[in-house]
Parts: structure tokens; C-alpha cells; sequence
């Protein structure tokens, strides 16, 4: 379950179009189910019928076929005893289960009441029924039955099965360290009718939590119904949840007792078990719903990455709830050749030692390319302390969910510095929160002293400034991705790049980039392509459709989304694409995205149904308003288009993208008054929304032309590369008879973009 962080500040869920467009390309999404099968050779003995699959499309299977391989958990018992023990007892075989009494009855007996918000919550036991009294849908508290436990500690959330097959999973939950009950969302106070509140589609069980709490799941939603089939191989992450369908193996065990060579037994490369654990233990979009262990993650999965919204910080810590694989594959850690299971215990689930004895396996002798640490002369802390232990400084906890904390597995280093400039968190100030940051700059300027200056304080102050929309940045972001040895963030250099891709040096740049041995690049470098890719016949277009080629499904999926007007849906990568669109028409994201794509494809009619169906499941969405208002505007419905930007203005009072865009539409309703008043709305919201700022000028000039000078220089001083405010400057200073700053304006355009005509024209009726 996805819940926000307790140590960040509360990000409104109406970011920006183009904030949210990109978050949603990125996460939340699944498609169809495609997989490859084939039967053993050798008489009489059936093989894994899921075996893993080479690139390329697959051929969608029945359920009976996918399941038809599984034997579940109690089957290794016998052999695997030692294994068996310590899984059965662990977080993964207590993922989800049903309510037991010896377990579960201390949460509900007695009657426990808490306060949440404005709202009231019970949970209680009647006639041997577990259930919890609180809002339902329709506002007032209601008795739900509780049919199932999600999750052990430190944290249990319970579901409540809904009609058609939808499970929906409490905000009420029960800690059983302590023996309390709570709520996730702290006091939020989310209401009935909003997406994120429990009866809400963004607390369903069947897409937000199945999938990661159980073994080998499918979603298998019917959109004409709204109903979900959902089925999966065993309740709780089970064996076969890592290790594949064991039903062949256990078979050939039985007619070979005690014999080596079992063909049914696949043995996993540390990449494979790495995709496999990361297939949960990661913040992803899905693009099939069918990942088996042994497939490769990015066939099946768009990873989230640090980006221009506020998942994670620039420098790769996270902030919201991001889980541990992307931090991990962007850690030096990784890049040097460690992996999951040399921390921990595959079975139990644990860390493999819970001291600094983990660490100095290879830091201690040390085994390279790892650093040597002399534990007492690095921590400059007392020993036992917190502060002392490596993870302390190199691993800072976040909580989410109000009572779980969770370790950063970007084994970053401590660094005040970056916040004093970028506002980045450190460790230091996480633990010594009562003490300033240049505190913390002075001590671990002391002790460490230039051996901070390092190449992640670099890349951290790029990526910072970059995510900032620092124009100046662009040279250094560009050297830094040509040199960085780690793929991961050669991926994020390029997606930030995406902003000035319009630039004839950065566009080359992200061609070249095309090239890279990394999938994750190669997809970014087609998302980033993307403005460039709509030119039929252009270099960047024949770019994306060579990557629509590309053997790894995640890179295929950003070309087909790049070349997306123009991609027949026959295309092998357009069907897949629809594929992954259609079996997410229960996702508001998704839906708004294939809005998108019908309207890009000036198919508005279908765009206006995706997006009334994406409305139906959350009204409270201003992005939704603002999308289907685009909408409208392209089929001439003005006075449609301007109701739902003021929908949107009223869902999200403080986001001066639908100010500016309600500003257009009564511009377009011959409204002059509101214009002005939603501009100046707009650049309050945003005083480094230069295109509002501009807008306003031009709404002021005729009017009140002091003001609409003033508004321009804004303007121009927030993108002084751009020829549009100085022109519009120049207008007003010329019918003002201000003749010599008049030339001063053009003379600015004109250096800016020589062959500007409009300025060439004024500058000839000047000269006259």
C-alpha cells in the first residue's frame, strides 16, 4: 500500500498536467496477461509450464494453464524443512492470510474505539465475526465484516469484500507491537468519495496490494462489468512466489526419490533473483500483470525513478513511499556487484546480521573495490550509540504508514552542504533534529573534511538544479551524463534532458544516447524524444521507430507512447500498447492516458469517454477536470471546457496551471475582467510561471500599459532566452511614443532571434 511518507511535506494530489502526466506515465499501470508455455521433451514428465521467455510479444494463456504448474507452499515441507521453517513464521508467509483467533482476537476483544480526524472508528468481534464500525461510502458508520489480514508487523490492515468481486483494504489498523489501533493516514481525515479513502478505487485490494501479498496473482478485471475475477497460486508470498511453479518438480521428486538431476529445477542467475525481488520490493508501473521469477524486470515493468515530481529527492533519497529497488540499483552498492540475498536471508526474510559485522565482509579487509573503514575512527560516535552503526548514517529511516520505518537502500552519504543548498535531507540533521544544519556542515567538514567532495555531491547539485528548471544547468547535466559509469542515472540525466530537448546539442546528445547498453536509458531516451518524434521522416522520429524494435518491453512501450499519432494500432508494439491500456481500465491514470491518446489522435470522442469513465471513478480529480476540459476545447464546446477548468480551480485551489488555463477560456468567452483576475491568480500561485506572467502583459497592455510593462519584465528576466516578452515590450513602449527604449526592445529581440519579422518590420518603421 501506497501511503505518504511521515517526514515529508504533505504534496498535493493535484499536481501540475504535466507533473502528473509523467507520474502516471511511470506508475500505476498494468496490461494484459501474455505468456509463453511449453511441454518437456522427456515423456511423462511435464516441465515448469512457465519457464522463462525471451523478449518479444507472448502468447496470452488461460488461467487454468498458468495455475495448472503450482502445488503451493505445505508441498516443500518435508524436503526443505529448515527453509520451510523460517519462511512459514516470516513477513513474506504472513503477507496475507485469513483471521485466525489465536492470532487476530487480542485486536477485537474488547471493543476498541479510536478517533481519526472528524471521524470515529470500532473494532470489535460479534458472534465470532471480526469486523470494524466506520464511514462507508455513503458517509455515515457502518458495520463491515472483515474477511482477510493484509500484512503482520508492525502494521495489519484487514479487507472487506465488496460486490463483483472488488476487495477493499481499511485505513484501520492494528499494530500488534503495542496492542493499539490507528490510522494509516494519521489525520489526514479522508473522506468518503475520494480515491484515496478506503472504500476508494486507490484502496482496492485486486490492483493496490494483491499483486506484492500474495503468489502469483492475476487481476483479471472485465471492464463491461466493473468486476474483478481475481485469482492467485496461494494466500501469502509463497515459495513458488520466487522460485516458480515447484508442481513438476515435486512430481518428478516423487518418482525419483532421492535422485540429482531434476529437470524441472531451474537455477536463477543473481540478475534473475534481483528481478524477482524487485518485482515487489519496487515503486513500478506493470505492463503485463504476468511477471514470473526468471523474466527480466523491464519486460514487465516501468521502474519510477528520480524525476521532476516528488518521489524521490534529486539526490535518489526517498521521499514518498518508494520501497528499496530504485534506491538500490542507483547505490554504488549495487554498481559493485552486490545483491539482494548477500544481506539477506531469502527465507526468513531478514538481514543476515543485524551489527556492522554485515558491512565489514567487505569493508573491513577490505574486498574491492570496497573502501576499508576502521569502524572506530569513521563514525565519530560513541560505540553503541545511535550514530555508531553504519546503516544509521549510510541507511536513514523514513516512516510511512505512521508506524513503519523503513531503511533507504541508496547507501547515500550524509552531506549538509547539499541541504544548505538544495534542501536535500541528511542523516545528521534526521537524527539530531534539534541542532541547525550548519552544525552538522561544520562537524563533517571537520572530520572528513575534502573527502566529501565527491562525485555524488556533484551529480546531487546538478540533478537539483535541473529539477528546478535552472536553464544554466544544461552544459554540466550534459557533461555529467556523458561521464556517469552508473545506468541508472545516465536513465535520470536523460530524463531530466527531456526539458531542453529542443536544444540542437541536447537532442543529439539523447540520439546518441539511443545507443546505450542499459534498457533503462534506451526508454528515456524515447520518452525524452517524444516533442522531437511528430515530424514524419525527422531524425528523431526514425529514432523512436527504431526503438520500437527494441528487445525489451519497457523501452517499446515509451516509443509506442512517443509515436503515438502516427502508430498503427496493428503495429505488433501498437497491440501491445492497447494491451497494456486495456487491462487497466480500472486505474484513473490509465484512463486518463488513453484519453489522451484518442485525443492525440484527434479522436475526441473516445477521448471524452475515457476520461467521463476515469470522472466516474474519481470526481474529486482536478487533473481529470483539466484534461477532459482540453477535451472539449478541441471539439469547439467552449462554454463546456470552461465549466470543468472551474471544477478544476475549485479541486485544487492552489494550482496556477488551471488559473492560466481558466484565464484562456474566458479569453475565448470574450471575458476580459476574468482574464486579468485569473492571471494575477496565477502568477500569486506561481511567481515563476513565466507564461502567465507574459499573458498578463498582453491582457494588461490596453488597458493599464504601466502594469503590462511591469508583468513583461517578470517575464523576460524568468526566460531571458525568449523573444516573446521584449516583442511584446516593444508594442506597448512604441504606441506609448516611448521611442528609445522602443529600440532597446527590439534590439533585444533581434539578438535573440534574428529573423524575427514582426520586430525587423517595427525596427524599418522606426528607422523611417
Amino acid at each position: 500500500m501506497s501511503q505518504p511518507a511521515q517526514t515529508k511535506p504533505v504534496r498535493t494530489p493535484d499536481a501540475s498536467w504535466y507533473k502528473l502526466f509523467f507520474f502516471l506515465m511511470v506508475v500505476g499501470f498494468a496490461a494484459l496477461n501474455f505468456v509463453l508455455w511449453y511441454v518437456a521433451s522427456k515423456p511423462g514428465v511435464t516441465l515448469m509450464p512457465e519457464e522463462p521467455r525471451g523478449p518479444g510479444p507472448y502468447q496470452h494463456r488461460p488461467d487454468e494453464l498458468v495455475y495448472s504448474g503450482y502445488a503451493g507452499s505445505q508441498g516443500c515441507r518435508d524436503c526443505h524443512r529448515a527453509a520451510f521453517d523460517k519462511w512459514q513464521g516470516s513477513h513474506h508467509g504472513l503477507a496475507e492470510r485469513s483471521l485466525v483467533s489465536a492470532l487476530d482476537r487480542a485486536a477485537f476483544v474488547p471493543t476498541r474505539n479510536f478517533s481519526h480526524g472528524t471521524q470515529q472508528t470500532s473494532a470489535r468481534m460479534v458472534d465470532g465475526r471480526y469486523e470494524v464500525v466506520t464511514a462507508g461510502l455513503a458517509g455515515t458508520n457502518q458495520v463491515f465484516p472483515l474477511v482477510r489480514v493484509l500484512g503482520e508487523t508492525p502494521l495489519r490492515q484487514f479487507l472487506v469484500a465488496e460486490a463483483r468481486g472488488r476487495y477493499q483494504i481499511t485505513e484501520a489498523s492494528y499494530d500488534p507491537r503495542t496492542n493499539e489501533w490507528f490510522n494509516v493516514y494519521g489525520q489526514e481525515d479522508r473522506l468518503p468519495g475520494e480515491w484515496g479513502h478506503w472504500t476508494g478505487r486507490g484502496m482496492t485490494w485486486n490492483v493496490m496490494c494483491a499483486y506484492c501479498h500474495n503468489t502469483r496473482v492475476r487481476k483479471n478485471y472485465e471492464p463491461e462489468t466493473d468486476t474483478y475475477r481475481t485469482r492467485m497460486a496461494e494466500m501469502g508470498v509463497g515459495c513458488e512466489s520466487c522460485h516458480g511453479p515447484m508442481g513438476a518438480h515435486m512430481a518428478w521428486q516423487k518418482k525419483h526419490p532421492n535422485q540429482k538431476g531434476d529437470p524441472a529445477v531451474l537455477r536463477f542467475s543473481s540478475q534473475q533473483t534481483l528481478d524477482t525481488c524487485g518485482s515487489c520490493h519496487a515503486r513500478r508501473g506493470d505492463y503485463t500483470g504476468d511477471f514470473h521469477p526468471g523474466e527480466d524486470f523491464f519486460d514487465h515493468f516501468a521502474l519510477s525513478i528520480p524525476d521532476e515530481t516528488d518521489i524521490f529527492y534529486p539526490d535518489g533519497q526517498i521521499r514518498d513511499e518508494d520501497y528499496e529497488f530504485t534506491a538500490f540499483l542507483g547505490s554504488r552498492m549495487f554498481h559493485s556487484g552486490v545483491r539482494c540475498l548477500d544481506c539477506h536471508d531469502p527465507h526468513a526474510g531478514k538481514v543476515r546480521a543485524k551489527d556492522d559485522s554485515l558491512c565489514l565482509r567487505c569493508h573491513a579487509q577490505p574486498v574491492a573495490p570496497a573502501p576499508k573503514i576502521e569502524v572506530g575512527r569513521h563514525s565519530f560516535h560513541k560505540p553503541g550509540t545511535p550514530g555508531d552503526r553504519c546503516v544509521d548514517c549510510h541507511m536513514p529511516q523514513t516512516v510511512y504508514m505512521q508506524r513503519h520505518w523503513r531503511r533507504d537502500h541508496g547507501f547515500t552519504i550524509p552531506d549538509p552542504l547539499l541541504t544548505k543548498e538544495h534542501n536535500l535531507p541528511n542523516a545528521c540533521n534526521r537524527c539530531h533534529q534539534d541542532r541547525t544544519t550548519d552544525w552538522a556542515l561544520q562537524y563533517t567538514t571537520q572530520w572528513y573534511s575534502n573527502r566529501m567532495d565527491r562525485p555524488y555531491r556533484q551529480r546531487s547539485r546538478i540533478l537539483a538544479r535541473a529539477k528546478a528548471g535552472d536553464d544554466t544547468v544544461v552544459p554540466e547535466l550534459m557533461a555529467w551524463v556523458r561521464q556517469e559509469p552508473m545506468p541508472q542515472w545516465r536513465a535520470v540525466g536523460v530524463n531530466f534532458l527531456r526539458r531542453w530537448v529542443d536544444q540542437p546539442a541536447v537532442s543529439e546528445m539523447i540520439l546518441a544516447s539511443a545507443a546505450d547498453t542499459n534498457a533503462q536509458v534506451r526508454a528515456m531516451v524515447a520518452r525524452a524524444l517524444e516533442p522531437l518524434a511528430q515530424e514524419s521522416g525527422s531524425v528523431p522520429a526514425q529514432r523512436v521507430q527504431q526503438l520500437l524494435d527494441d528487445p525489451v518491453r519497457a523501452v517499446r512501450i515509451e516509443a509506442a507512447w512517443s509515436a503515438r499519432r502516427t502508430l498503427g494500432t496493428n503495429h505488433p508494439v501498437g497491440r501491445e500498447l492497447l494491451a497494456y491500456f486495456h487491462a487497466n481500465a480500472d486505474q484513473v491514470g490509465s484512463l486518463m492516458q488513453q484519453g489522451v491518446f484518442h485525443l492525440d489522435r484527434n479522436e475526441a470522442a473516445q477521448a471524452q469517454e475515457k476520461l467521463h469513465r476515469a470522472i466516474s471513478l474519481d470526481g474529486h480529480s482536478a487533473p481529470l477536470r483539466h484534461a477532459l476540459a482540453v477535451v472539449y476545447s478541441a471539439q469547439n464546446r467552449p462554454q463546456d471546457a470552461l465549466a470543468e477548468l472551474q471544477a478544476a480551480c475549485r479541486l485544487a485551489p492552489r494550482e496556477a496551471e488551471y488559473r492560466f488555463k481558466l484565464a484562456l477560456a474566458w479569453n475565448e468567452a470574450g471575458q476580459p475582467g476574468a482574464v486579468i483576475t485569473n492571471l494575477e491568480q496565477a502568477v500569486r500561485l506561481d511567481p515563476a510561471f513565466m507564461q502567465a506572467w507574459y499573458n498578463l502583459g498582453l491582457a494588461l497592455a490596453a488597458t493599464r500599459p504601466d502594469q503590462a510593462l511591469e508583468a513583461l519584465e517578470r517575464a523576460e528576466k524568468l526566460s531571458p532566452q525568449n523573444a516573446q516578452a521584449p516583442y511584446a515590450r516593444a508594442t506597448i513602449l512604441y504606441q506609448q511614443g516611448r521611442i528609445t527604449e522602443t529600440r532597446r526592445a527590439v534590439q533585444r529581440v533581434l539578438t535573440l532571434q534574428p529573423n524575427h519579422s514582426e520586430a525587423r518590420q517595427l525596427w524599418q518603421t522606426l528607422e523611417k
